[in-house]
């Protein structure tokens, strides 16, 4: 798929360019079809309400089709005046925007025909209900049962007030990060036909497909510092022990973002020339960032305004509560189905797992689109989003199973979406789509081996152990949804902050729990734990709590004789990596060692299943301060390249081992970008950084050691829409 044929510089795609014309010139009898059906539909809504909703009366025959007429002109006029009083009040706003607006605009209505009667608020407000469950099916039915819906009146704003800028001719670049995919997955989608449209850019020559390969570990937080910020280093797992604050980091904890990014960036990160980040972890140094964990940009009005005029849509706000609880029910029906057929690997799906896939594939899914829309429509020259629809599902249900791929398919309707927008936007727009990591699969350590790997350290070293193995990824999200959405003035404003408060209090509460509370005891008093012990996908973490500096193997095997030879040979662990005071960092196994630093083997290579880049990813890694005292590699399984987590999911990724390795990335096939396989999320931000200067971006940043592409003048720059 690689070798497509690349589009010819200066000149849109044939497809490209009809949809761009599509988007632009529909014929006025679509439109007018579309308003027949809205009418005739919002009509017999009436119908249902008067013959449902208490204290709702219309008179007949004509009182439902006027009052349709009038509903849709007393939306438009009022629409705008109820967003723009969300925004300035808030996220108390919004979700009174989002309760009440419909209910308001009802009353109004009511108030204008003489043949309406509506008795109170709460009439009005459940007649709002079924009229915006009525909108919700007749856009679905009226786009053919995709999501364009969503982006048809972003459009049509876009055509009616198109925003003036002084570089249109400098390309935008909209990064598109489809979280957790690997490189192998996405093949067999586009084989299979589930991706119609990165299949499209794909098969027509406009983009290329290529597999890049990030480092040890394999996380989403190390990966997106390397591919925003340009380092790798620093970040050891999703969450670590921070020895010389006596602390434990969380990268989906706002405050512990700021603190890694603030610790980390160059302040030259891929986004520093007008940017927006949107969704992330971390900002790459974009003056404007929505949604972003580490919150150093940003004051959410335009998260705002987008969530706002989202639920302020009669079918908005219906919308997106019904595809949360299709999400819900969808979740719960499938894990039953995994059971009943006794599916395997396969983990615990609960009710709040499946929350979770609702909240990130329901509504934060269309906020984020929405968030991106904007800013196309706005001019942003570079924009970085990240979907994590099958990340969040795969963990739970697999990498390949069918509700994982639904996932993706969404993601790929998404794409469609953004590419009819850049047809209206006021510049250019070229897509790139990556992943920042793959996933390996395989059943939980815990319940493949029956203990957690907590308990094995706990039991081998005869002490007490913190552990903090439980899935913490996704949860995050919701809570920076809120808590960046608190950021408006006044008592709105105020409010929301106590509620964002509140959940952060309670994600607080869980990891203390986690991390302080789930504890395997050896007799010790509480807060005196000798280990902290986490579970990063494969990859395990064991820290000596106290210590300032890393202990050596030769002082590990002093205090705890039993540790690393039993962890080595324990049937579900790969590998253990140590320092050794004389021969550097090493790797053991339970037949033989790797010494890392001259690659000498005695016995049998405990490496060699992982690949051949597993000795300078681990070596590299080993040698980082932050590293743990013990890293833990689980075994991976050969033929089935299977690994064990060790938290509690059936997909996973941290370690080596299986496709978690294995990321893509899909460019447009006239931009520069290396023939050669991309090690490393760092080395990724470069070629990125050659795009956006190959694009027009950056002609007043510094280019970076090993970049080969320079500005080039404005006057020469042109190129296909894709």
């Amino acid at each position: 798929m690689s070798e497509t044929t690349p589009a010819p510089v200066g000149r849109r795609s044939e497809l490209a360019g009809r949809l761009a014309h599509g988007a632009r010139h529909r014929r006025w009898y679509s439109w007018l079809a579309s308003a027949v059906l809205w009418l005739v539909a919002t009509a017999l809504a009436v119908l249902l309400c008067d013959a449902i909703v208490p204290g709702f009366d219309v008179d007949l025959p004509l009182g439902p089709l006027s009052f349709a007429v009038v509903l849709g002109i007393a939306g438009l006029a009022l629409q705008p005046l109820l967003i723009a009083g969300a925004v300035r009040l808030g996220w108390a706003g919004v979700l009174l925007l989002a309760l009440a607006g419909q209910a308001l605009i009802v009353l109004a209505t009511a108030w204008l025909l003489p043949g309406v009667r509506i008795d109170d608020f709460w009439s009005a407000l459940l007649a709002a209900w079924i009229l915006g469950i009525v909108g919700t099916v007749v856009g679905w039915l009226s786009t053919a049962g995709t999501d364009d819906r969503l982006v048809q009146r972003l459009v049509a704003s876009g055509r009616r007030r198109p925003a003036e800028l002084d570089d249109a001719e400098v390309q935008g670049v909209v990064f598109v990060q489809v979280d957790g995919v690997p490189f192998p997955v996405l093949q067999m989608a586009v084989t299979a036909g589930l991706v119609p449209t990165l299949s499209r850019w794909l098969r027509s020559g406009s983009h290329r497909l290529y597999e890049w390969t990030p480092k040890l570990p394999a996380t989403t937080p190390a990966s997106q510092m390397g591919i925003l910020h340009g380092v790798i280093d620093g970040i050891p797992a999703f969450r670590w022990y921070d020895r010389a604050g006596d602390r434990i980091l969380v990268a989906n904890r706002p405050a512990d973002a700021a603190v890694i990014e603030a610790a980390l960036t160059t302040g030259n990160g891929l986004l520093v020339d007008g940017g927006v980040s949107i969704g992330n972890l971390f900002t790459g140094d974009a003056p404007q960032a929505a949604l972003t964990m580490s919150r150093r940009a940003g004051r959410g009005e335009i998260t705002r305004r987008a969530a706002a005029q989202f639920v302020a849509s009669p079918s908005g706000l219906t919308r997106g509560l019904s595809r949360s609880v299709s999400e819900l029910l969808r979740d719960r029906f499938q894990a039953r189905r995994g059971v009943r057929r006794e599916v395997q690997p396969r983990c615990h799906r609960s009710w709040s797992t499946a929350a979770l896939r609702a909240v990130t594939n329901g509504v934060l899914r269309d906020v984020n689109t929405a968030l991106v829309a904007q800013h196309m429509l706005r001019g942003t020259r570079s924009i970085y989003v990240d979907y994590v629809d099958y990340d969040e599902v795969a963990h739970h249900a697999g990498i390949l199973r069918p509700e994982s791929l639904e996932a993706l398919e969404s993601i790929d309707r998404v794409l469609h979406q953004l590419e009819l927008i850049a047809s209206v936007a006021p510049r250019t727009y070229r897509f790139v789509i990556l992943s920042d990591h793959g996933q390996a699969q395989g059943t939980p350590f815990a319940d493949r081996y029956g203990e957690e790997l907590a308990v094995v350290v706990s039991r081998l070293a005869a002490a007490d152990v913190a552990v903090s193995s439980a899935p913490v990824e996704g949860w995050g999200r919701t809570r920076i949804l809120v808590d960046e959405l608190a950021t408006g003035k006044g008592v709105g404003g105020r409010t929301m902050r106590n509620a964002a408060a509140a959940i952060q209090r309670r994600g607080q509460d869980e990891a203390d729990a986690v991390e302080a509370g789930d504890r395997q005891r050896s007799g010790k008093a509480e807060g005196d734990e000798e280990f902290h012990v986490f579970g990063s996908g494969n990859l395990g973490l064991v820290y000596v709590r106290g210590s300032k500096e890393r202990l050596t193997r030769d002082q590990l095997d002093r205090r705890y004789p039993a540790l690393l030879a039993g962890l080595a040979a324990h049937p579900g662990v790969g590998f253990v990596v140590v320092l050794d005071a004389v021969d550097g960092p090493i790797a053991l196994g339970a037949a033989g060692s790797h010494r890392l630093d001259d690659g000498r083997v005695d016995g049998v290579d405990p490496l060699a299943p992982f690949g051949p880049n597993a000795p300078a990813f681990v070596r590299r890694a080993a040698l980082r301060p932050e590293a743990p005292d013990i890293y833990v590699n689980s075994l991976v399984e050969s033929g089935t390249e299977e690994v064990a987590a060790f938290e509690g999911l059936v997909g996973c990724h941290g370690g080596l081992g299986g496709w978690q390795d294995r990321a893509l990335v899909a460019v447009p096939a006239d931009l520069p970008f290396p023939a050669e396989r991309v090690v490393g999320a760092d080395a990724l931000h470069i070629a990125l950084k050659d795009i956006l200067r190959y694009c027009g971006h950056r002609a007043d940043v510094a280019p970076d050691v090993g970049s080969t592409v320079r500005s080039r003048p404005r006057a020469d720059r042109s190129g296909p829409r894709s």
